[in-house]
């Protein structure tokens, strides 16, 4: 099935990187010499996309704007219709989502978070189109069980095949002890527009705010949603940790800048 739209929330605060995001969007951080979310965009458009619906906040003279709708077109995107939407008082990645309804328009779109980085040569976004049925596709990978509090974690309902299984339900941010598996979503999706009632019908979640995670958990048990396990193929940038790899990742892949990246790798790591 063919996907020509993309949702890319954009609306987040950014805590954990800041002071960098009390003057820079978090989507807007660079990586190298393009900000975080050109390569975002870029995986989208391998997959087929050809519209992008960006979820952005009341911030005036929004540089995303000026980035991708108000400057010279950027190479290999000269092609790509841009619009935005506004999530003026933000509450929550559901409610960011649900911004985007009326320009959808009733159509299957692919969403994807603009804080995780797709690692050079590991794209997936082209696998996640060819995989979808109709149903709700929701990218996981294994958690640490430390680490499962900050994540929405999926409900198996089959063993995968191949990298596909189909998921009973989900539940955001869970703790070890509540979590009914260690496989957690990563800021990928393709959803039917049916997302959008589930967005509706959802009561605030957790932090008060309204879960994407709590529309695909009703999707999961009225439609049927599926997991694609992706690996190690995203870094959340959103944190130091994850904006140091996901630079240095770039660095290694791009010719122009590996063979002088990686002798310095080498020597500093040799100290």
């Amino acid at each position: 099935m063919k996907i020509d739209v993309a949702v890319i929330p954009c609306a987040g605060s950014g805590t954990r990187m800041r002071p960098a995001t009390r003057v820079l969007p978090k989507a807007m951080i660079p990586v190298v010499d393009r900000p975080v979310i050109q390569y975002v965009v870029e995986e989208a458009v391998s997959a087929g996309v050809s519209e992008i619906v960006f979820v952005l906040d009341d911030r005036p003279g929004d540089p995303v704007l000026s980035h991708f709708i108000e400057g010279s077109p950027i190479p290999g995107l000269g092609d790509v219709e841009f619009t935005h939407v506004r999530q003026d008082h933000p509450q929550g990645l559901g409610d960011a989502v649900l911004r985007a309804a009326d320009v959808v328009a009733g159509r299957p779109f692919l969403c994807l978070l603009s804080d995780m980085f797709p690692v050079p040569g590991l794209s997936f976004a082209g696998r996640m189109v060819e995989a979808f049925d109709g149903r709700a596709l929701v990218a996981v990978r294994e958690v640490e069980e430390g680490l499962l509090e900050r994540y929405g974690i999926v409900a198996p309902r089959s063993a995968f095949s191949g990298d596909l299984a189909e998921i009973g339900g989900a539940v955001e941010k869970p703790g070890p002890d509540k979590a009914p598996s260690n496989l957690g979503l990563v800021g990928r999706y393709v959803f039917p527009a049916s997302v959008f009632e589930a967005l509706r019908a959802a009561d605030p979640g957790v932090g008060g705010e309204i879960q994407l995670t709590d529309a695909i958990d009703r999707l999961a048990r009225t439609e049927g949603a599926v997991a694609l396990m992706v690996g190690e193929a995203l870094l959340d940038i959103g944190v130091p940790a994850g904006l140091l790899e996901a630079t240095a990742a770039v660095g290694l892949a791009r010719e122009d800048l590996a063979p002088v990246f990686r002798s310095w790798l080498e020597h500093m790591l040799a100290r």
